[in-house]
């Protein structure tokens, strides 16, 4: 009788066991919500193209823990409602364990309610402030934003005796958000904006609004907060107008792709806050960035064939603190991987250097910032 109680129990345990072990041995799920196409593809196709990149490469070298890495990644086409619709997708039907979502800053701010609802851990991609101010529980972000990209292009006007400025702004999310931040700081660099114009994203010529700005008097440079093809247009009508005045342009340019598009010649001589990644080559040896950012340089451009851009850099860096913090977790536990991110310091990415708290969400600075100018069709430091 004893023998058949213990074959019994070890039967019993033994099926106990086998879900047990699959449960170990499930994939950890990463979901994301990506521009890959419309619009803002330039920032979502190198987002993507990184995301899997380097999940393979984790896998390959034993995956989180032990544990693969399956990630899960939605187009929502620059689509904001698009963005939601595939967020809720993510987290209800295929029951991931962090997200790494939002392209754009519509589409981020469609996906941050619903991760903090959720309680699961968002690591974003929008350049606007919104994106990461105030804090909220869940959500963290890895590009600089639009506010510290004001304040580097203030800190080099006002090293050029440029205080008289007009600002041409696009009106989407990310264009209305960083005009308006540079607002509530330029008094304090000793800007004085003295004229405003806007314009759609599906605007093709801005030659009246540039030529609005040409006829002001007093004007000594220009400052175009917007992303996708707008800020290329303005660069084109900017040089076919003559106008002499330097232009500086936001951080939503920081690929090669907005070179091509506004074309060398007109691009000459235009100026933007970036990452050091654009510059990596560039960099001396002493910096400290170099090595990480000439690594995923090359990684990237070997494997698509594509010339690196700041957008998948943030992509990186979001997924590399993800795994960092799931490493120290101990697993995908939604609320321990929460807490290690916010207690991430000194990681060194292709944004920075990340120094997160309870009260700092991004965990970058202005020095993170390099001032970019464009010459002979590519970026250079300026000094």
């Amino acid at each position: 009788m004893r023998l058949v109680v213990r074959l019994l129990a070890t039967a019993a345990a033994m099926v106990l066991s086998v879900p047990l072990a699959q449960a170990q041995q499930a994939p950890i799920k990463i979901g994301s919500v990506l521009s890959v196409t419309g619009g803002a593809s330039f920032l979502g196709d190198p987002e993507k193209k990184t995301l899997e990149m380097y999940v393979a490469d984790i896998n390959a070298k034993g995956g989180i823990n032990g544990r693969k890495v399956e990630a899960i990644i939605y187009d929502d086409a620059s689509d904001p409602n698009q963005a939601r619709t595939f967020a809720t997708r993510l987290i209800e039907q295929d029951k991931v364990d962090a997200l790494l979502a939002g392209s754009t800053t519509a589409s981020t701010m469609a996906i941050i309610p619903l991760a903090e609802d959720a309680e699961i851990p968002l690591i974003n991609f929008a350049g606007a402030v919104q994106a990461v101010t105030p804090v909220k529980k869940w959500n963290f972000k890895t590009p600089h934003t639009d506010l510290m990209a004001c304040e580097k292009i203030f800190e080099d006007m006002k090293k050029r005796n440029l205080t008289k400025i007009a600002m041409i702004s696009g009106a989407d999310a990310f264009g209305k958000s960083m005009r308006d931040q540079c607002m509530t700081v330029n008094k304090k660099y000793g800007i004085e904006v003295l004229h405003e114009e806007t314009y759609q994203p599906r605007d093709n010529d801005m030659t009246a609004q540039l030529t609005n700005i040409k006829g002001k008097a007093g004007v000594q440079a220009v400052l175009n907060p917007g992303f996708s093809q707008g800020p290329a247009i303005v660069t084109r009508n900017y040089k076919q107008l003559g106008i002499p005045y330097p232009l500086y342009q936001s951080h939503g340019v920081g690929t090669k792709q907005f070179i091509e598009l506004a074309t060398p010649a007109a691009a000459e001589g235009v100026r933007l806050p970036a990452a050091a990644l654009l510059v990596a080559d560039k960099l001396p040896d002493s910096d400290p960035q170099k090595k990480v950012v000439t690594e995923y340089k090359k990684t990237y451009e070997a494997k698509t064939g594509q010339p690196v851009s700041t957008f998948g850099g943030h992509m990186y860096d979001g997924l590399m603190i993800l795994v960092e913090a799931m490493k120290r977790a101990g697993g995908p536990d939604k609320a321990k991987v929460r807490d290690e991110i916010e207690k991430t310091k000194n990681f060194m990415g292709t944004g920075g250097v990340v120094n997160m708290s309870p009260s700092d969400h991004l965990g970058l600075d202005l020095s993170a910032f390099r001032m970019l100018e464009i010459k002979n069709g590519d970026w250079t430091v300026v000094n």
